[in-house]
């Protein structure tokens, strides 16, 4: 009667692709929420800056450890 066949027929294998659809779209949605969530994390978490060579000379005249000879021959050392 009306085409029934006895078995899935055309209407319920179209329901289990849905289903089948609807499981594979909400997994993948909370796989992408979760990475989104761990990078905006990883984003506010910032490595502090790397103190360069020349940094590090300004420091040691600064504090008075070399004397301008020496801090101006060292920079002139970095910058070439």
């Amino acid at each position: 009667m009306w085409g029934y066949d006895g078995g899935w027929g055309w209407w319920g294998w179209m329901g289990l692709a849905h289903g089948v659809l609807w499981w594979v779209f909400l997994i993948l949605g909370i796989v992408l929420l979760v990475r989104w969530i761990s990078r905006s994390d990883a984003r506010t978490a910032a490595a502090p800056p790397v103190e360069t060579a020349l940094d590090i000379l300004k420091k040691r005249y600064a504090k008075g450890e070399i004397g301008r000879e020496e801090f101006e021959q060292k920079k002139l050392d970095l910058q070439s």
